[in-house]
C-alpha cells in the first residue's frame, strides 16, 4: 500500500502541474522524494509506463483536444505538448493514434484518448471501500429527459457484471476511445444492454455511448445499434472535492436509485428496448446514473 500512495501522489502531482510553464519530471522527483530509478520502477510497476511516458501521452491526448477544437497552428500546439519539431510531434501523434495530427484536425475520428486513472481508485474499487463512509448524505437529485432517436456505439463484454470486471476483461482504453468523438450525446458510460440486445454467451454489461443517427464513423471491435426515442431518470448525485470520494457518490446514487417510488411519481423501469447507463463520477458533475423508463397508463 505505501508503494500505491506514493504512485498515487506522483499522479495528483502531473495532474496539478502538468500546465505549469516550470513544470518538469526532475520536479516531480524531488518533489516526491526518491531518485529517477526508484521513482520510475515503482511507477512503472503499476501503471506499465514511466512517469515521463505517463506524461508523454497526457500531451498527446490534450494536443488532440486542441486540434479539433481550436485554430490553434499545429506547431504551436506541437511546442505547447513539449516537442521540439513539427515533425518528432508528427510522429509521436500518429504512433499514439494512428493517424496524423493534420489528418485529424480535417476529420476528427474517434482515436484512444488517454485517461489518468488513479491507481489508488482501482484498490478502492476492488476491495469495494467508500461506498458507505461516515460522512453527511450527498443530496441526490432525479431529472427526466427525453432521448431522440439516436445510436448506440457499444462493445460487449463476456462475463463483466461491473466497471471493475470490464476493464479486466477489456481493458479501460474504451473510455478514452468513446470520449474522443465530439458529436456523443453524453460522456461514454459503462451500460446495460437491453434485453432484446443481448447475445447469448456474453453478459449485459458493455461499455458505450450515444451518437447522432447520422454519425458516420465505425470502430473496429464496436457494434451500432440504433435506439428508439425514450424516456430516462437521470439520478445525480452534488459535485464533492475530493477525487477518492469517487466510491462514495456512486454509493449516494444507488442507494437513491434503491429507494425511490417510481410508481409514486407515475413511472416504471423498462429494460426491453433501452440500456441503463452509468456515467461513473467525476468532482465536478457527481456521480451519474440513466435509468429507462415508461409513463404508468
Amino acid at each position: 500500500m505505501d508503494k500505491i500512495k506514493i504512485v498515487s501522489e506522483m499522479q495528483r502531482y502531473i495532474k496539478a502541474h502538468i500546465e505549469d510553464d516550470d513544470f518538469s519530471i526532475e520536479k516531480l522527483y524531488r518533489y516526491i522524494g526518491y531518485s529517477k530509478r526508484h521513482a520510475d520502477r515503482m511507477f512503472k510497476e503499476f501503471l506499465n509506463m514511466t512517469p515521463a511516458e505517463y506524461v508523454k501521452q497526457i500531451m498527446l491526448t490534450n494536443s488532440a483536444k486542441k486540434l479539433s477544437k481550436s485554430d490553434e497552428s499545429i506547431l504551436s500546439i506541437a511546442l505547447e505538448s513539449n516537442f521540439q519539431s513539427h515533425e518528432g510531434f508528427t510522429r509521436a501523434f500518429k504512433s499514439r493514434f494512428s493517424i496524423a495530427p493534420k489528418e485529424y484536425r480535417i476529420e476528427p475520428c474517434p482515436i484512444p484518448l488517454f485517461v489518468q486513472y488513479p491507481i489508488n481508485h482501482y484498490h478502492i474499487i476492488k476491495n469495494n471501500e467508500g461506498k458507505d463512509m461516515d460522512k453527511n448524505s450527498m443530496i441526490c437529485t432525479v431529472s427526466l429527459i427525453t432521448k431522440p432517436k439516436r445510436k448506440l456505439i457499444f462493445k460487449r463484454s463476456k462475463t463483466a457484471n461491473g466497471y471493475l470486471s470490464y476493464c479486466e476483461e477489456n481493458g479501460c482504453e474504451w473510455e478514452g476511445l468513446l470520449n474522443s468523438i465530439n458529436e456523443k450525446f453524453d460522456t461514454a458510460a459503462l451500460i446495460e444492454l437491453p434485453d432484446d440486445l443481448i447475445k447469448e454467451g456474453y453478459s449485459p454489461i458493455a461499455a458505450g455511448v450515444e451518437v447522432p443517427l447520422d454519425y458516420p464513423f465505425e470502430i473496429p471491435g464496436y457494434e451500432i445499434s440504433e435506439l428508439p426515442e425514450s424516456l430516462y431518470l437521470y439520478f445525480q448525485s452534488e459535485p464533492y472535492e475530493n477525487e477518492d470520494d469517487f466510491a462514495y457518490a456512486i454509493g449516494c446514487v444507488d442507494r437513491a436509485i434503491e429507494k425511490y417510488d417510481f410508481a409514486r411519481f407515475g413511472y416504471k423501469p423498462i429494460k426491453e428496448k433501452s440500456p441503463s447507463f452509468n456515467y461513473g463520477a467525476q468532482p465536478e458533475n457527481g456521480a451519474r446514473i440513466a435509468i429507462p423508463v415508461e409513463k404508468i397508463e
